[in-house]
């Protein structure tokens, strides 16, 4: 188990973490979301005991990183995949890590195969693929058979087939009884991924739920609309103030619960075809939470047209 507790990290008068409280449990994989410059990697980083926290503190299996008798043995993490000399082969790479952590090579192998890279072990690290080099990551992180995992965007660069065996290992080490923290910007991959999320922005704490309990909260899906009288539909839901969008099939979507869409079209006697609730997405949930918490946001692509692309991403208020 990771235990985080009122965890702050201040950069002179920036606050990156601000209060952080969570636990990640045993038998689950967690999904830890934020937009960028959320602070997700830097409670990553003093999880790990990478950065001191000015606050706070983190307790894994009941102890803070630096007092773990066998780190290795006890966490696994991928944070950054490119933190691998580039002159080293990855073979060579798992071997100094094994033997520096009392590790056998019979294990070397095992990760090896585990992966999928046994036709890529003599290779130089610098020299190998994006989704390769983040295979090496993994097998780094998987090599001392750790109870906690913490992976930082474990699908960068990985192909359609290497996305779904992450999937399948994080939930089947989950299975195993061991503990999953994973940060993900892919919120398609995360809905089918993970069983709980804990959500931070501006370095705080905006939710921690499971993943149905969380788009059941936040997502705003509204119905779907079908009737031979769209005209009457349309001016009955501008005079009521829902926002509304057609479709190209002649259907309609408004965001708005389905018993008020029937008491007015009842109201109005206008004939309808179908009202269906829309599917409610992991994706519009987190981007409704996080809207206040974006630090950083581009312009839309209308006025970047006209102001010209070079300026980039404009900084936004929090």
């Amino acid at each position: 188990m990771i235990e985080v507790f009122e965890l702050t990290k201040r950069f002179g008068r920036t606050t990156a973490v601000d209060g952080l409280t969570f636990r990640v449990r045993p038998g689950l994989v967690t999904g830890f979301l934020g937009p960028n410059g959320a602070g997700k990697t830097t409670t990553l980083r003093m999880i790990l005991g990478l950065d001191r926290a000015t606050s706070g503190e983190v307790r894994i299996d009941g102890a803070p990183y630096r007092r773990l008798r066998d780190p290795l043995r006890t966490v696994g993490a991928l944070l950054d995949a490119g933190a691998v000399h580039p002159g080293r082969t990855a073979l060579n790479h798992l071997r100094w890590l094994a033997r520096s952590n009392g590790i056998s090579m019979r294990r070397v192998h095992e990760v090896i195969e585990q992966v999928g890279l046994s036709g890529m072990v003599d290779r130089r690290a610098g020299t190998l693929s994006l989704g390769m080099g983040q295979r090496l990551g993994i097998a780094a992180a998987l090599l001392g058979d750790p109870a906690v995992l913490i992976l930082d965007e474990p699908v960068n660069g990985l192909d359609p087939e290497g996305v779904r065996w992450i999937r399948g290992l994080v939930r089947s080490l989950a299975a195993e009884g061991r503990t999953v923290l994973m940060s993900s910007h892919l919120m398609s991959e995360t809905a089918v991924t993970v069983d709980r999320l804990v959500v931070i922005g501006c370095g705080r704490l905006l939710a921690d739920s499971g993943v149905a309990e969380f788009v059941n909260t936040y997502a705003d899906a509204g119905v779907r609309m079908r009737t031979p009288e769209p005209w009457r539909l349309r001016t009955v839901l501008a005079d009521a103030g829902i926002a509304f969008t057609d479709h190209a099939d002649g259907s309609l979507s408004a965001a708005a619960a389905p018993g008020r869409i029937g008491a007015l079209v009842a109201a109005h006697a206008i004939s309808m075809h179908e009202v269906t609730r829309n599917a409610a997405s992991l994706e519009e949930a987190f981007m409704r939470l996080t809207a206040d918490a974006v630090e950083y946001r581009a312009e839309p692509l209308e006025k970047a047209g006209r102001q010209g692309l070079a300026h980039g991403p404009v900084r936004g208020s929090r």
